[in-house]
């Protein structure tokens, strides 16, 4: 037999728009679980991006010691672009006042889960999630199973999909685990983690005749680096010594810091948005409501974005009975998804080469790229989405 459990608001995903929400939910007195499939080890020990904008910054530093967001991430005031065999430097803080954080998501991540579970929060590992029902109810429910199998049945006031891009929570927002607005890039990302020093002091753009790459960093000792591929490219089909001639050769005029590789993937390009956002009683927030590419660095960014305005509708609906926070969350939400989804496109449209790029289509880029960093209201524009827009918290 099923022995359901009761909350106020149950929540699908322990990344960073699951916990967050918790969080913020917890400081007003609102109860939460939250279920994740995977181990607390697998979530801290899968390193991901980690360029967050200014306002998501504010946000994690707001937990106070609890984030190490401060103390331990480095702050980057502008970004490097090469093409043409010439360096432009994009000076965020000059243009705009703003600046980007390089802190990791997996850090974010043991932050979060360490305060959350310091107050109590009610996270549980290993929990898989198989579907959401009675979303037009009062009192939707999560069905689940434990890493032993066993049942487990969540009623709760509210639930949230933070459940990433496979969201199971989807379906009961869209009626469908796919349902959204999506476009398929026909390039990928070859990427690698390399024990090195970092090759530059901020991120480097590079379109060069040899394809894009992207020269990140993780921390002193990791750099993640990355350059166009196929998206059926195979990433053990490169020897080390191949991956760091395709690296440098499409980084012309910059020394690239070589060290051992010890992760290599391919990241294929998606755009996705749900066609809904919110349907009776369930939310999604997160890579569970849109995906973008990463040239952007909006991932996490977004996420954050949605959980700002879906705990004030949240704590609008469940402390004071006010429901239209949450009937505008949606479509508030979606301006700022939408303009993420163009400046991402962008970047990615502007710096990588196409299948089938014609002469004319690589010189309109390079056009394109002096339209940028020869003009300060391009160069200004780029800085101000590449930073974050203001962030709203709704009505």
């Amino acid at each position: 037999m099923t022995q359901p459990v009761s909350t106020r608001v149950a929540i699908i995903g322990a990344g960073p728009a699951g916990l967050l929400l918790s969080h913020l939910l917890s400081e007003a007195g609102i109860d939460s679980i939250v279920i994740d499939s995977r181990s607390r080890a697998e979530i801290e020990g899968t390193v991901r991006a980690g360029i967050l904008e200014q306002g998501t910054v504010e946000v994690l530093a707001s937990m106070g010691a609890a984030s190490r967001v401060l103390t331990t991430g480095k702050r980057h005031d502008g970004v490097e672009f090469h093409f043409d065999g010439e360096r432009h430097r994009i000076d965020f803080a000059a243009l705009v006042g703003r600046s980007v954080w390089l802190y990791p998501q997996h850090e974010a991540l043991k932050d979060l889960i360490a305060a959350r579970l310091a107050a109590g929060q009610d996270l549980r590992f290993g929990v898989t999630a198989q579907g959401v029902e009675d979303a037009s109810s009062d009192r939707p429910r999560v069905i689940a199973t434990d890493a032993d199998g066993r049942q487990l049945e969540i009623q709760a006031e509210f639930v949230v999909g933070a459940d990433g891009s496979r969201s199971v929570a989807r379906t009961a927002v869209t009626g469908s685990p796919t349902g959204g607005y999506f476009r398929e890039y026909p390039f990928a990302w070859f990427g690698i983690l390399t024990e090195a020093p970092p090759s530059a002091e901020e991120l480097i753009y590079s379109s060069s005749p040899a394809g894009f790459a992207l020269i990140s960093q993780r921390s002193p000792e990791v750099q993640r680096m990355y350059f166009q591929c196929d998206p059926d490219a195979d990433p053990n089909a490169l020897t080390d010594a191949e991956i760091w001639a395709t690296l440098q050769e499409r980084v012309p005029g910059t020394e690239l810091a070589e060290g051992p590789i010890f992760q290599r993937d391919v990241l294929r390009f998606r755009s996705f948005v749900a066609h809904e956002l919110r349907h009776g009683r369930v939310a999604l927030v997160g890579d569970a409501a849109h995906t973008v590419p990463p040239t952007g660095a909006k991932g996490m960014n977004l996420a954050v974005a949605d959980v700002l305005l879906l705990n004030r509708a949240l704590q609008a609906l469940l402390l004071e009975r006010d429901e239209r926070p949450l009937d505008g969350y949606a479509e508030t939400a979606l301006r700022r998804i939408w303009k993420a989804q163009h400046f991402s496109w962008w970047m990615t449209s502007m710096l990588h080469t196409a299948p089938d790029a014609s002469d004319f289509d690589q010189r309109r880029q390079l056009g394109e790229l002096r339209g940028v960093v020869e003009s300060e209201a391009g160069s200004a524009y780029l800085a101000e989405a590449y930073t974050g827009w203001p962030l709203e918290v709704g009505v």
